[in-house]
């Protein structure tokens, strides 16, 4: 721009005008890959406040969604972006959890370089193994931030050391091994060089070292190419997907091609173009080569899928997501209070909805059965499921579960089950009992690290001994034990592993209201999950039984009355508080034989038969199979 025209026009139209013509700016594109609770997302936070976009920002903002600030945890990928000099950061902030590994898998080729955070007390976790394989795989630069330098306990040096023999371990390149090391602590917004973050008041080593060590997009001229990896929703627009341009550059209004996985292709037209800036999105009319924005247009748009020219067959490779390991039934609900509480209890609607998270989530999978109102459907893990099940209950969904149940595969004939590597850091005086626990799930001992106050113990178990298994690890080390899990790989079958039950259930023999009367008289036989007055019906599990076998009792008898006075005077009945069951305890407590009821308002327990006698000829003909 000439100095006549900044004579004219002022300095200030001109700098707004560099602003809005993204091109002139140079980008930088990273993602932020940690093990769950390192601090991810408070260090973005943290970044967006320093650039001054906006501002009382509360920590862990960026995790919008009701179910990730209630739990605290990252699930969903999210893109925003920060204006640093002459730089604009795209910033992808990924899941810690390893269920959803998939969100982190998917957004690999959109960035040309990754901030390893690792905490600087707990060091190298499963998770930073996998997420790290993934970014040494893709050929990315990694920027290692030691992050909670202000922790008590904290040994930078120690992580540090850590991070090294990963990175050896996981076969990395001479020039991925000299990685610049930032100490950093996200939560107070200080980022160092050195190890005492005392001397520095902002974050702006981090920022000089992600646009002077990460490398910009490659820029290439040329046809159109675009590729969504994650999918976003507005109510104005609908679906829009969230991704690099590859190549060329791209126009609202514009009619443009998209090439699906199957082949299939259709012609649309480009609506609109969102640049994400700090928390929120800003529209602009176009996106150059290089840039990750989020395109409007196509209702059905999928994670994968290349937009192209229309007169281009040109495609970019597929997403590929490694395949899940534990798969549930769905089913649509049965019971007698079926559709009481749901606003969608039909199969028509359970069946779209679940098709509808398969557009969105890659790393999920659902199958009807052929003839029942029931789907099959795989995931990455437990959690990555049951969050599932929690949004479509707080969407008004009814239906039933039943248990998780691992994915096996036959290789070379051999029958095969996936395997986990297991990391639990326990109380040195609870260590005995936790290796005595882990060790009758069939684990391998591989490595144990002696620590002043805890040890750390590193196993390889079925994936099948970890349903249910935080509950009684959570037990035996008082509840100051600590475990995480990432998939290995798959390994042949083990017979003897028992996953059932040490203590059986105790079911409602009819239906009605419990009374405190019955539940007294029925206290020493066992735990109650349910409280006086509360609505049940006939195959309904209250509670836990004290011995293995299942019992059915009479939960809704009332006190007779009669006109006699009573010998004794009245005594005012003391119950003991029923255990409170969570989504993921039910899913850990129920058998093969029994079902979770997942309604808007209540969870249940149920069995799959709900009549004693039902249960009984089912009994005898499993055992007459066997």
């Amino acid at each position: 721009m000439s100095f006549f025209y900044a004579y004219y026009h002022g300095y200030d139209k001109i700098i707004k005008a560099l602003k809005k013509e993204g091109k002139k700016m140079k980008i930088r594109n990273v993602a932020i890959i940690a093990h769950v609770d390192h601090g991810k997302t408070t260090l973005v936070d943290q970044i967006i406040r320093q650039s001054k976009i906006k501002d009382n920002v509360k920590i862990s903002s960026m995790d919008s969604n009701e179910i990730e600030q209630e739990r605290g945890i990252t699930i969903l990928a999210k893109a925003t972006s920060v204006t640093y000099g002459d730089y604009r950061i795209n910033i992808l902030d990924t899941p810690g959890h390893a269920d959803f590994g998939g969100e982190v898998e998917r957004i690999m080729r959109l960035v040309d370089g990754v901030i390893l955070l690792v905490d600087a007390k707990d060091g190298v976790m499963p998770q930073t193994k996998f997420v790290l394989r993934k970014a040494l795989e893709a050929d990315l630069k990694p920027i290692v931030v030691i992050n909670k330098m202000d922790r008590p306990f904290a040994d930078p040096r120690r992580v540090v050391n850590q991070v090294f023999d990963l990175f050896i371990d996981l076969g990395a390149s001479e020039e991925q091994l000299e990685f610049p090391i930032i100490y950093a602590s996200g939560l107070s917004g200080l980022a160092s060089l050195t190890e005492d973050i005392s001397e520095v008041s902002d974050m702006k080593a981090l920022l000089d070292t992600i646009v002077n060590y990460i490398p910009g997009p490659k820029i290439e001229d040329g046809i159109l190419l675009f590729q969504p990896s994650l999918i976003d929703y507005n109510d104005f627009v609908g679906r829009m997907g969230i991704g690099k341009v590859f190549r060329g550059t791209i126009h609202v209004n514009d009619m443009a091609k998209v090439i699906r996985s199957d082949g299939s292709t259709e012609n649309f037209r480009i609506q609109k173009l969102y640049r994400y800036n700090g928390f929120s999105k800003e529209e602009i009319s176009e996106a150059h080569s290089g840039d990750i924005v989020a395109l409007a247009g196509l209702s059905d748009i999928h994670v994968g899928d290349t937009i192209t020219e229309i007169n281009s067959t040109e495609t970019l490779p597929l997403i590929h997501v490694d395949e899940p390991t534990v798969q549930m039934m769905f089913l649509t609900n049965n019971s007698p209070f079926a559709g009481k509480e749901g606003k969608f209890v039909t199969p028509t609607k359970l069946e779209e909805r679940l098709m509808k998270e398969t557009l969105k989530d890659v790393s999920l999978k659902v199958v009807r059965k052929q003839g029942e109102e029931a789907w099959l459907v795989s995931g990455r893990g437990e959690l990555h499921l049951s969050i599932l099940i929690e949004t479509m209950r707080r969407e008004g969904f009814e239906f039933l579960v039943s248990r998780p149940k691992v994915i096996l595969k036959e290789n070379d004939g051999v029958l095969s089950e996936p395997y986990e590597e297991v990391t639990a850091d326990v109380p040195n005086e609870h260590v005995g009992s936790a290796m005595e626990l882990l060790g009758s799930k069939k684990g391998r001992l591989i490595k144990i690290e002696n620590g002043m106050n805890e040890t750390r113990l590193v196993y390889h178990m079925p994936s099948r001994g970890l349903i249910g298994f935080m509950t009684d690890f959570l037990t035996v080390t008082k509840g100051f034990g600590v475990l995480s899990h990432i998939f290995l790989g798959y390994e042949p079958y083990i017979q003897d592993l028992s996953l059932s039950r040490k203590r059986g259930a105790m079911i409602s023999m009819s239906e009605g209201y419990t009374t405190a009367y019955a539940l007294f008289h029925l206290e020493d036989r066992g735990d109650f999950f349910v409280e006086p007055r509360e609505h049940v019906y006939e195959g309904m599990i209250v509670g836990i039984n004290n011995k293995e076998t299942d019992m059915v009792v009479n939960v809704v008898q009332e006190k007779k009355l009669t006109n006699m006075r009573s010998a004794t005077k009245d005594q005012t009945v003391v119950l003991k508080r029923p255990i409170e069951m969570s989504l993921e305890a039910c899913l850990d407590f129920i058998d093969d034989d029994e079902y979770v009821e997942v309604t808007p308002k209540s969870i249940r327990l149920r069995k799959i038969y709900l009549k004693a006698i039902d249960r009984k000829r089912q009994n005898k003909i499993d055992s007459m199979a066997e």
